[in-house]
C-alpha cells in the first residue's frame, strides 16, 4: 500500500505524541493521534495514563466539530471494546471522519481488526502499516504480552573496561559516572517492574525507585514508580531493607512456607506469591509478571539472574554501560553462564545502538536466536 508524503509526516508527529507517554501509560500502549483536514491540523492527542481517554478522544476533543470529514492518523488500531473507556472506534465513526490510517494492527485479540473492520463498515477508508516499526519499537512491552504471553525483558549492567561489575569482596558502588546513573533513572521510570534477585538485595540493599522529577520526565502529576519485584526463592528478604520505606510497590516470588515471616512482609506492605517447588523457575516467573499486569521489565541484579535469563532465552534487550577504567582479573564477571569450549557455543548479539554518557559508554544490545 502506498502512503504519500503528507501521510508520513502526519503519522511521523502522531509517533512524537505517542512518545510523551513514554514514562506514565504503563500497562496500557502509548498511543499518538493526529486529525487533519484539508491539510491543515485539527486535533492531536496522546494516551497518558492507564484508565484515562485515549489518544484519539483527546484529539477529536481537540477537533471538535472539524473532525467532520477528517483523515486520522494514530500509531495503534482504535480499540474496539469496553475496558476503562468506551472503543475509539465507535468515536470516530460518530465524529464523521472519512479515512484513518494506523500504523500498525493492535496484537490484543480484543481488538486485532475489529476496530479497523468498525471503521469500514461505517464507510471510513482505513490504511495500515505506515511506520510499523516505528509503533512497535514504541511499545514492547505491550506487543510481549500480546504475541508471546510473557513481558519484554531489559537488563541493565555496568562494567568496566575489562567487563568487570564488582570488585572480588563485592564492593560495585559507582562504577559509572553520574551522567550514566542519570541515565538508567529514565529506563527505570518507562518500565512497569524493577527486577531483582535476593542476593543484590542482601548485598547492596537497593532503593530501585524512580528520583526523577515529573518535570524531567515531561509528564505531568505524579511520577509512577514502577512495582518492584524480587526473586527471593527462601523467603529471606529483609524487614529493614532500603526499599520498604520507599513509596511504590514490592512483590516478591518465593518458594517458601514461613507463614510467620509472609505475615511480618504483609503487614510492612509487600505482596507475596508463593510457587510450588525449592527454587524459582524463570519460565514460571515470566507467566507470573503477565498474571500481575507487568508487560514491561527493568532487569538490575547480579551475574547469576542476569546470565541464567540471557542463557535461557529471555533477554530481549541488554543496556550495558561501559567505564573507563580496570578492575582486574579478580574482579567478578558481567554474567555467570554455563562453561562454553567452542566458538560454536558462544551467544550472539547484536549491537543495535552505541554512544557516550558523560565519561562512559551506552551499549544497547539485542540477544540473536542461537541456530
Amino acid at each position: 500500500m502506498s502512503f504519500t508524503p503528507e501521510d508520513h509526516r502526519y503519522m511521523a508527529r502522531a509517533l512524537q505524541l505517542a512518545r510523551r507517554g513514554l514514562y506514565s501509560t504503563q500497562p496500557n500502549p502509548r498511543v499518538g493521534c493526529m486529525i487533519v483536514r484539508n491539510g491543515q491540523i485539527v486535533g492531536e492527542g496522546w494516551h497518558e495514563r492507564a484508565g484515562e481517554p485515549h489518544a484519539e478522544v483527546h484529539a477529536l476533543h481537540m477537533a471538535g466539530e472539524s473532525a467532520h470529514g477528517a483523515d486520522v492518523y494514530v500509531t495503534l488500531e482504535p480499540c474496539a471494546h469496553y475496558g476503562r473507556t468506551p472503543p475509539c472506534a465507535n468515536a470516530l465513526v460518530q465524529a464523521g471522519v472519512v479515512r484513518v490510517v494506523v500504523a500498525m494492527v493492535d496484537p490484543n485479540p480484543l481488538v486485532a481488526g475489529n476496530g479497523l473492520r468498525i471503521l469500514q463498515q461505517a464507510g471510513i477508508a482505513t490504511a495500515s502499516g505506515l511506520l510499523e516499526s516505528d509503533a512497535r519499537a514504541l511499545n514492547p512491552g505491550f506487543i510481549s504480552r500480546m504475541e508471546r504471553n510473557r513481558p519484554y525483558i531489559r537488563i541493565k549492567m555496568a562494567m568496566s573496561l575489562d567487563g568487570r561489575t564488582a570488585m572480588a569482596s563485592g564492593e560495585s558502588v559507582w562504577i559509572t559516572g553520574e551522567a550514566a546513573r542519570r541515565d538508567v533513572q529514565f529506563l527505570r521510570a518507562q518500565a512497569g517492574a524493577i527486577l531483582t534477585g535476593i542476593g543484590t538485595v542482601l548485598a547492596d540493599d537497593p532503593s530501585l525507585n524512580v528520583r526523577l522529577t515529573a518535570d524531567a520526565l515531561g509528564i505531568r502529576g505524579e511520577v509512577r514508580q514502577p512495582v518492584r519485584v524480587v526473586l527471593d526463592s527462601g523467603l529471606q528478604f529483609p524487614l529493614n531493607a532500603a526499599m520498604l520505606k520507599l513509596s511504590g510497590d514490592i512483590l516478591i516470588y518465593t518458594c517458601s512456607d514461613n507463614l510467620a515471616k509472609i505475615t511480618q512482609l504483609e503487614a510492612a506492605g509487600v505482596r507475596i506469591r508463593r510457587f510450588s517447588g525449592d527454587k524459582l523457575v524463570l519460565a514460571n516467573v515470566m507467566t507470573a509478571l503477565v498474571d500481575d499486569g507487568i508487560t514491561e521489565v527493568h532487569v538490575e541484579a547480579g551475574a547469576t539472574l542476569s546470565g541464567a535469563l540471557v542463557e535461557q532465552g529471555f533477554a530481549d534487550e541488554l543496556v550495558i554501560y561501559l567505564a573507563p577504567h580496570l578492575m582486574g582479573s579478580d574482579a567478578r564477571a558481567l554474567f555467570n553462564l554455563p562453561h562454553l569450549t567452542q566458538m560454536r557455543e558462544c551467544i550472539p548479539l547484536e549491537i543495535r545502538d552505541i554512544r557516550a554518557v558523560g565519561q562512559d559508554w551506552r551499549m544497547i544490545i539485542s540477544p540473536k536466536t542461537r541456530g
